[in-house]
């Protein structure tokens, strides 16, 4: 038999408390009920929130909120790289076009700039920890550039190393005409660019800048250097001198009718190394003379002053001329010691 669970109910009627009998599971069943609707009312709240509504949970809010946050700081942080970046590049650009073409050094190749951020995945760890793209697109701008900025450090240490012998340098330019400049002792003949070939015909690039003088007429060096060639031939340039002045400069001296240094040696600005002639691909006495600069022919009329003052360029022989002296005097004043020393 059931067993039944007695309830008292207030009966309106009779103004009295009566017994009424209900099976024990309907307890439970409206407990469930009650449960059940409970359940319902959170997901019509939870629907009407956020479906209905399109409010955000709370939780779901604060995690947007701090999302947002850190989207802010990545964008400023993206325009200081942008500005980083720029100023870089701007002292990248005046190492490379100002600095270095100053000493005659050659341009840091982007190869080495940005070396070693190809191949291998070396941002693959990031996966790990969830980034997303942005993140890493930005961390490996930055390693960029640190990178380009320590390239940049040492690039900038080379030229101030450089600039240490800055008086060495302009004394290294060629920055003379290697003729004595005097009025009427010669004349610019062809000059640097194309030209027809005097000697086959057709059209030629002349790479330096012809002058025709007397035969015997002295040659000086431009600028301080090492002669780096002295050689006689039959064809070609004939007789001819080149000084590598460092710095990215050398000058050739061609046609030569006679030699008056030899390799290796050092030369100064206004010292004697040969006079002209018409030896090797020649049609007369003339000197041709080349400034090459980082391995290009330039116009050598661009580094000279064809007009400078006669009694300045002979001051500047005569200075190297005593120079000279003084250096024959005192080795042989230092010869006749160690003999006497001897004896």
């Amino acid at each position: 038999m059931q067993k039944r669970i007695t309830r008292y109910q207030y009966n309106p009627d009779t103004l009295l408390y009566e017994e009424k009998l209900e099976p024990k599971g309907f307890k439970y069943l409206e407990a469930g009920l009650q449960v059940i609707a409970t359940i319902g009312l959170v997901c019509l709240y939870f629907w009407l929130y956020t479906s209905v509504f399109g409010w955000d949970l709370p939780k779901t809010a604060i995690l947007k909120k701090k999302h947002a946050e850190w989207e802010s700081k990545m964008v400023l942080l993206d325009r200081q790289l942008d500005l980083y970046d720029q100023t870089l590049t701007g002292i990248e650009d005046r190492d490379d076009h100002v600095y270095r073409s100053i000493f005659g050094l050659s341009e840091v190749p982007d190869e080495i700039k940005k070396a070693g951020f190809g191949g291998i995945n070396r941002y693959e760890y990031l996966d790990r920890f969830g980034a997303n793209n942005d993140l890493k697109a930005t961390i490996r701008r930055i390693d960029i550039l640190t990178k380009r900025t320590y390239v940049q450090s040492r690039a900038l240490d080379e030229v101030a190393q450089h600039s240490v012998g800055a008086g060495d340098m302009f004394a290294c330019v060629p920055s003379v005409p290697p003729l004595l400049p005097e009025p009427g002792s010669f004349h610019l003949s062809s000059p640097f660019g194309g030209r027809r070939d005097p000697v086959f015909g057709g059209y030629e690039n002349h790479t330096g800048q012809d002058f025709a003088s007397s035969r015997g007429n002295p040659v000086y060096a431009t600028g301080d250097g090492v002669v780096e060639k002295a050689k006689s031939q039959f064809g070609g340039y004939g007789n001819e001198v080149v000084i590598n002045h460092g710095y990215g400069y050398r000058t050739r001296y061609a046609h030569l009718s006679v030699i008056l240094v030899r390799e290796g040696v050092t030369v100064h600005r206004g010292d004697q190394i040969g006079a002209v002639g018409n030896t090797g691909k020649s049609t007369g006495p003339h000197l041709h003379y080349e400034v090459e600069y980082r391995g290009n022919r330039v116009n050598p009329m661009k580094y000279m002053d064809i007009n400078m003052p006669v009694d300045e360029y002979k001051a500047m022989i005569e200075r190297r001329g005593e120079l000279a002296k003084d250096k024959q005097s005192s080795t042989t004043e230092l010869l006749r010691r160690r003999r006497m020393s001897d004896e």
